[in-house]
């Protein structure tokens, strides 16, 4: 775990302001640049040390067998793993004849820092060589928004004392050695030289490589150029083989001189383009970089940014640490999607290989809401990548005897590459999410254009999953069995009410869709029978509650199983997953993340205020939290029920999970969703944001240790601010035609807001919120505010 504080807390900045080596992999996550399409961890420059080199491409990845100890029909026979691509961040330094290494010599000053409004990485040293030699290096790296393919840095070194002779290696190096695997199912397979050459080409200034993947047939191709700046006579020379080119630059400076090198990178990939193709491609996307040039970049860059914070910035008053990390948070998400383009946003982004670079059912339930209200045309990306593997969820539904489309748990291209099926086929829930995630965008954007192109297919081959994997009962109820809610302690199981009650919101809207475009959904060959049973099913939808002591029930039968013996488990028994046998997990009270408690969120007009409640009540003594998808989902429901003081503890858990590492896994990769979680807890929980019915309404209220909090939020054109002190909040339209007008509930009450004319609602007293929330023994939030802080 990254000690408390690492970073100094500043507003738009994250700054390492020493070389920790023992938290070396996890500040390659934290320091990670990415567009959505080229993703750089945050590797020293000169490549060594590191913790887990790391270069990806979305979507790039190699097939690899799923091992079986015994296999079973429908079982997935392969896996989808990213690649570690050609890595191009390599710049080697010698100092007359001396590497720099951060390991020898002297270190005598060393700082990055990731910067959120430049979206650029800046790092500073000053090293004295074992030979007593000073040098000054500054680089300043940056993957392009606005030119998705290239990625440069500005590499100066200063001779502080002299004269000497600097000697500059820039590289492309393919097939990278890497750490072995660890058992911990989150963590990548290991591919050992994944990448078999096709051409290497070298130029005075440069060089590229192609390579194909053995397996999976894909082919990437890597290009390097430079501008260089020297007081004096300089050499500069290329070479290259199959798996790397270097380019060798070599001057002598005196004390105070400065050699500047800008290296251009491109990258590109295909499973159908040719090879000459590839290397037109790449090459083009090179000549683009050096028109605009370094500066040229660097602006570009920052006037996305501007761009992209005005609509999407999140101001803390009170807490500075969250009003860090959720513009952190803000900034990875955006990495994530801003450029993807019709691929995936993996659960790590492409900051590392955790999970094999897969995308989960975390995409569309925490960082598409995020995107939806911030940055739109992302997610309309995202949903047309889910509607692109539709071919491969109706396969998967006709293996498993079902209708319509069964989408994977766990994949990169589209098939399903989990080899444990009840935590992967079994979680149906995928599905209602992605309908969901449609849903919300097209409530939001008002982009019928796309609803009609996709959004009526992903509604009609979901509703359709729902109706065959689900039965009317004899008394007319319907049930959906044997399937795994969010909660994967809990698994194969009976009317899961996650499931339920979003697979119920599924079919609605999937009825009311086919009503909206009839040609398009005969087309589908959805008659009326079929949307009326679609009505049916979802009217008549089981919710299983107790009785007896008056909760919902997460699965049927929950409150009876026998209890977590939360006592005799020791804390280093914690992530339960890797210390015992599912079995034992699944037969017992003991909830990994927030599942009944994520319903109450997403479907909170299925239940009462006192419902929420005494569930929340419930659920909180029974949940470990050993995902990090769980913080910010308890910290949403917490604010609801009356206890912002807890909230804002989940807040804080949720927000800081990779700055402080506190899951111990940050080197993998940075917790995508729990980053998006950051802004939900805040503009869910503290803001009380809901879209249950197709309309705004916010219940805003800050917990003591908050003096304000403002959000702005897209919606239908308009740019909404929302502006929450103490004892009232503001709503004002920041953009948005002269006419317009905005309705919205502030708790309860209808607020009209026109252009020009911000409104200001009294936030009235929050009610008795009756038992303090008690979690499980040993299981409380991992991160408090210091006891002398306000």
């Amino acid at each position: 775990m990254i000690r408390e504080r690492a970073y100094p807390v500043e507003p738009w900045h994250v700054r390492e302001t020493r070389l920790d080596m023992d938290v070396l992999a996890q500040s390659e996550s934290v320091f990670a640049l990415s567009n959505g399409h080229v993703g750089l961890r945050g590797n020293l420059d000169e490549g060594e040390p590191h913790g887990l080199p790391g270069t990806y491409l979305n979507s790039f990845y190699e097939l690899r067998p799923l091992p079986y100890a015994e296999a079973g029909f429908g079982f997935p026979e392969s896996g989808q793993t990213i690649v570690n691509v050609t890595n191009g961040k390599l710049i080697r330094l010698l100092v007359d004849d001396e590497p720099l290494d951060v390991r020898y010599g002297e270190l005598l000053a060393h700082e990055r820092v990731l910067d959120l409004r430049a979206g650029t990485l800046h790092r500073e040293l000053h090293w004295r060589s074992p030979a007593g030699r000073e040098v000054k290096v500054r680089s300043t790296r940056l993957v392009s928004f606005t030119q998705r393919a290239v990625a440069a840095i500005n590499y100066e070194v200063e001779a502080v004392d002299g004269p000497m002779r600097l000697i500059l290696q820039s590289e492309l190096v393919a097939n990278e050695a890497l750490p072995p695997q660890s058992r911990d199912p989150r963590v990548a397979a290991v591919l050992e030289s994944p990448l078999q050459a096709e051409e290497e080409l070298t130029t005075a200034d440069g060089g590229l490589l192609i390579h194909r993947t053995k397996v999976s047939g894909l082919r990437v191709a890597a290009a390097m150029e430079h501008e260089v700046y020297a007081p004096a006579r300089k050499s500069i020379q290329s070479e290259g083989y199959e798996d790397w080119v270097r380019t060798t630059i070599g001057c002598v400076l005196q004390p105070g001189e400065t050699l500047r090198v800008v290296k251009y990178l491109a990258y590109g990939w295909s499973s159908r383009r040719s090879l000459p193709a590839m290397r037109d491609q790449v090459e083009a996307a090179l000549t683009g970089a050096r028109l605009d040039g370094w500066d040229g970049l660097r602006r570009e860059q920052r006037e996305y940014l501007e761009e992209f914070w005005d609509a999407a910035d999140v101001v803390v008053e009170g807490d500075p640490e969250i009003q860090q990390a959720v513009r952190f948070g803000m900034f990875h998400v955006l990495q994530a999607g801003s450029r993807a383009e019709r691929r995936p946003i993996a659960a790590k982004g492409l900051t590392g290989p955790g999970y094999d670079g897969h995308a989960f059912w975390d995409t569309e339930m925490f960082v598409l809401p995020v995107l939806t209200y911030t940055h739109p045309a992302a997610v309309r990306d995202a949903l047309h990548w889910r509607h692109a593997t539709l071919a491969a969820a109706h396969e998967r539904a006709r293996t498993l005897n079902l209708e319509g489309a069964a989408f994977p748990w766990r994949t990169i291209e589209g098939p399903e590459s989990s080899g444990y099926w009840p935590a992967g086929t079994a979680a149906f829930h995928i599905a209602a999410g992605i309908a969901d995630a449609l849903r919300r965008y097209v409530q939001v954007t008002q982009d019928t254009e796309l609803e009609r192109e996709i959004g009526l297919e992903l509604l009609v081959e979901t509703a359709r999953l729902w109706r065959s994997l689900g039965h009317h009962d004899r008394h007319g109820q319907f049930h959906i069995d044997g399937v795994t809610g969010p909660d994967e302690y809990t698994a194969v199981k009976n009317d899961n009410i996650y499931t339920n009650l979003m697979a119920q919101r599924n079919l609605i809207a999937a009825a009311d869709a086919v009503m909206r475009y009839r040609d398009e959904a005969f087309h589908l060959g959805v008659t009326d029978e079929e949307a009326a049973a679609w009505r049916d099913a979802a009217a008549a939808m089981h919710i299983p509650y107790d009785e007896e002591i008056d909760v919902h029930e997460q699965v049927e039968g929950f409150t009876r199983l026998q209890e977590w013996d939360f006592g005799h488990t020791p804390p280093e028994k914690y992530p339960l997953l890797l210390h015992y046998p599912y079995f034992d997990l699944y037969r017992k009270q003991v909830v990994k993340q927030a599942d009944l408690v994520l319903a109450m969120h997403w479907r909170g007009d299925a239940f009462t205020p006192e419902q929420k409640l005494r569930n929340f009540l419930y659920y909180e003594r029974r949940t470990v939290r050993d995902s990090s998808l769980s913080a910010c989902t308890q910290a949403v429901l917490a604010a609801e029920v009356g206890h912002p003081e807890l909230a804002h503890i989940y807040l804080r858990e949720a927000a800081l999970m990779d700055l402080h590492d506190l899951n111990e896994n940050t080197r993998d990769g940075v917790h995508m969703a729990s980053l998006a979680g950051a802004w939900i807890a805040l503009v869910a929980g503290f803001g009380g944001l809901r879209d249950h019915d197709g309309n705004l309404s916010f219940a805003p209220r800050l917990s003591s240790r908050l003096e304000r909090l403002e959000f702005s939020l897209q919606w239908r054109g308009m740019r909404l601010r929302v502006d929450v002190r103490p004892h009232e909040t503001t709503y004002a339209l920041r953009r948005g035609d002269p006419g317009d007008v905005l309705e919205l509930r502030h708790h309860g009450e209808p607020v009209r807001v026109t252009c020009g004319k911000p409104v200001t609602m009294p936030i009235p007293p929050a009610e008795v919120s009756g038992p303090v929330p008690e979690q499980a023994p040993g299981r409380a939030p991992l991160l408090r505010l210091p006891e002398n802080e306000p």
